[in-house]
């Protein structure tokens, strides 16, 4: 099992509580210093996952490697290479945001020098030097998720683990909390991301595995996933109704697979496989024929349709009643 190209190994992992199998049989591997998205609904057991994987929770089956050490076998080495951040800041809004670094330094047992030092180069890494010396409790969404992330940088871990870091942000703390995760990656730092976010995980992940009911049932490039599900769509919005038939003879030509005919919204829609030559037989054919065309584009699949296709169900849709001590 163990491959130095993983920060993160997982084969087979099994969760129970109670009558609820929160992971059945969870298969993972995390390229270093890369993001892997975990996608999937409340319930599909990415919390469960990244606590076993952070050994906040014994597994009841499988196997498990972190930064190469054994998750069962080695809990003490795996914590030393790891971060984690959860879906709620651990900082104290009463201290500010230098003495919150300053505090889980010394909590890390660094001196107080040292956690003096450290807090320091946090602090410029996520761009919070001006708001050092202000309590948390007047701090932004965003900054105090990247205060969160810094805190959970003291030792520069090897592996972080980010369990829906931006649940409730507004889109600017968002984007605040994706800049400061990329520049972790650029510096070498593994980063495990769950998120229910479709739009967060194409931003940022290199590739997502997509989990439902405790099953890995999807793992690549955000790119191979959506290419997988038909690749480019040509999208025709015709401006009568009439020209709805004409328009979808005319995609039918260059698709790979049965146009999709909306009447009601005068719609076309179909994948292609070559998009620029599609495009433009497309445009050339019907105005020979005179249609009249509203709008006319390519567009790519979302990961909100690849979620739906691959599991008959949408990424916010919970299908497994969640329970207490075993959010996921």
């Amino acid at each position: 099992m163990p491959d130095g190209k993983y920060a993160v190994q997982a084969e087979g992992l099994q969760k129970r509580f109670g009558d609820k199998r929160a992971l059945d049989g969870l298969d993972l591997t995390v390229r270093r210093g890369e993001v892997h998205g975990l996608l999937g609904p409340n319930g599909a057991g990415k919390t469960t996952a990244v606590r076993i994987l952070a050994t906040l929770l014994r597994m009841d089956g499988g196997r498990a490697l972190v930064a190469g050490h054994d998750v069962a076998r080695e809990p003490a080495l795996v914590r030393r290479g790891i971060g984690l951040t959860g879906q709620f800041a651990a900082v104290d809004e009463i201290l500010s945001g230098r003495q919150n670094l300053e505090m889980f330094g010394r909590l890390f047992h660094l001196g107080g020098r040292a956690a003096r030092v450290r807090a320091k180069e946090l602090l410029v890494q996520f761009d919070l030097v001006e708001a050092a010396e202000k309590s948390v409790k007047d701090y932004s969404g965003g900054m105090r998720r990247r205060l969160d992330l810094a805190a959970s940088m003291i030792l520069a871990p090897e592996v972080l683990f980010l369990d829906e870091p931006t649940t409730g942000l507004d889109p600017r703390g968002r984007n605040e909390v994706w800049q400061a995760v990329r520049s972790l990656v650029a510096e070498g730092t593994t980063v495990l991301l769950t998120t229910q976010y479709l739009e967060e995980a194409d931003q940022l992940a290199h590739r997502v595995a997509v989990i439902d009911r405790g099953r890995t049932i999807a793992d690549d490039t955000p790119d191979v996933l959506k290419h997988d599900i038909g690749g480019d769509r040509i999208e025709v919005v015709v401006r009568e109704a009439a020209d709805v038939p004409k328009a979808a003879n005319v995609v039918a030509r260059v698709a790979t697979a049965e146009p999709t005919v909306d009447v009601d919204q005068r719609t076309v829609q179909a994948p292609v496989a070559d998009r620029v030559a599609a495009l433009t037989d497309v445009v050339r054919t019907l105005a020979d024929a005179g249609v009249r065309v509203e709008d006319i584009g390519l567009r790519r699949p979302t990961l909100d349709e690849v979620f739906l296709r691959l599991t008959g169900h949408r990424a916010e849709d919970s299908e497994i009643a969640e329970t207490e001590g075993a959010k996921s």
